[in-house]
């Protein structure tokens, strides 16, 4: 019976030290203060996965210090948000559809991240215009204007305007982001944990001005879609 209490101890003390560890590598590796303490660990361990577990090369997202801006990327696997989180100096505040949204165990996550459901069956336009008032409140919007995973092989879709549109109306930049490398691409949950060799490249800003939505719409499909080529890394 001593040797098990002693065991059991061994092993609290073990589980202790290993978590304490944990979050020290948490807020070490954490760069953006959100909404909520266990999000800033969550950051931390998601900067810190990316770079060692799927070898992301070390980006950093193009957004403007302050002010509003809207990244805008490919979609090729469930792993996509969470590069872009840990290339970002900001909170990034993901449109993702409402069915992900409600996901069991995640929607308290996504709540307390700023993330906006779109309902694409009955009320998108409610989240547009939850959208441009986190525009006008000078946050960063992500958006995946695919709709939905998209694969270069995939044949050709049109991208959703309301990027663009939300360009236009706010006159903020859209930053492009391709997202290549991904080992388990065309699914959610495996590329979370099918080692890749992430990279995400960045490209310059694309300004509004003035034009309209299917000119914006055509210059940002042309880099997602990757017949543009690539400016920096």
């Amino acid at each position: 019976m001593e040797i098990l209490d002693g065991l059991l101890l061994g092993l609290s003390l073990l589980l202790a030290v290993g978590l304490y560890r944990f979050i020290r590598l948490c807020k070490a590796e954490n760069l953006i203060e959100w909404d909520h303490h266990w999000v800033n660990l969550i950051d931390g361990f998601l900067r810190f996965y990316c770079r060692r577990y799927h070898r992301m090369n070390h980006t950093r997202l193009d957004i403007p210090e302050n002010g509003p801006a809207i990244v805008v990327a490919n979609h090729v696997s469930g792993l996509d948000p969470v590069l872009l989180v840990a290339c970002s100096r900001r909170p990034l505040r993901f449109l993702i559809a409402r069915e992900e949204y409600e996901r069991f165990g995640l929607k308290w996550l996504f709540r307390t991240m700023g993330c906006i459901p779109v309902d694409r069956e009955k009320r998108p336009q409610r989240a547009l215009r939850e959208a441009m008032q986190k525009i006008r409140e000078g946050e960063v919007i992500a958006i995946f204007p695919h709709g939905t995973i998209h694969l270069d092989s995939d044949p050709p879709r049109r991208l959703k305007p309301g990027a663009a549109r939300l360009s236009l109306m706010a006159d903020c930049p859209l930053i492009p982001v391709r997202i290549t490398g991904i080992r388990g691409e065309g699914h959610v949950m495996p590329a979370l944990f099918l080692r890749s060799h992430a990279n995400v490249t960045t490209f310059p800003a694309i300004k509004p001005d003035g034009r309209e939505v299917d000119l914006i719409s055509q210059e940002l499909a042309g880099i997602l879609d990757g017949s543009k080529p690539e400016k920096s890394s």
